[in-house]
């Protein structure tokens, strides 16, 4: 899960790593302007709108690498730089096909998106990975950390499919990249974007991010 593919021809090395500098930053111009920046679920998005980088992360629950770039990197990526301002995090929902209940997964943290739980359902769905992956049950891990009136609202929003739509464009906007692969992480930054393939450390990440936000 550690691959790199480069995305363009433009090659950012940086601690050993290579990141791809896109062509698609170069045609938009603004960071604001970039395809697919701007078509963001405000619940699924955390930090300020006007920070300097933009950073996506296309996710599937029931991946191992996703789970691990959760434990070891998302806090401190929240702590040092989403509430400091310096980064707008956006979570893209990208189950892939192969994995039977990543969709479902995704259904119920995005309706728990929507009540104001997305904390702790995703933690619950990452560090119960191999329980639900085994069994199934999403919704019974989901319960275990709502309360029953929570519960309530999110099965409705699940059985309604009324958020379908927006998992299924977070998808979509991925193929676009294209994205056949998770986690892959989309940086922008003054227009230009980053695709970086794989689990990459927080201290790789912290190094990257640094480089970013010294750019004139």
């Amino acid at each position: 899960m550690n691959r790199r593919r480069l995305i363009s021809n433009s090659i950012l090395v940086l601690g050993g790593f290579a990141l791809g500098a896109s062509a698609m930053g170069n045609a938009a111009g603004t960071p604001g302007q970039i395809p697919g920046v701007s078509d963001i679920d405000p619940h699924k998005a955390f930090g300020s709108k006007n920070a300097p980088v933009i950073m996506e992360v296309y996710s599937d629950f029931q991946c191992p690498a996703c789970k691990q770039l959760f434990k070891t990197t998302n806090q401190q990526v929240m702590d040092n730089y989403v509430n400091t301002s310096k980064v707008y995090l956006v979570h893209r929902d990208f189950p892939l096909p192969m994995h039977a209940y990543s969709r479902v997964a995704a259904s119920y943290a995005r309706a728990a998106a929507h009540i104001g739980k997305t904390e702790v359902v995703e933690q619950a769905l990452f560090q119960n990975q191999e329980k639900w992956e085994a069994n199934g049950d999403v919704k019974g891990i989901v319960g275990s950390v709502l309360n029953a009136t929570d519960m309530k609202k999110v099965q409705a929003l699940v059985e309604g499919k009324t958020l379908e739509p927006l998992i299924e464009k977070d998808k979509q906007l991925g193929l676009t990249i294209p994205i056949n692969q998770t986690p892959t992480t989309v940086f922008h930054c003054k227009g230009q974007t980053y695709p970086y393939v794989g689990l990459m450390s927080y201290d790789v990440l912290k190094q990257f991010l640094d480089q970013l936000l010294s750019q004139k």
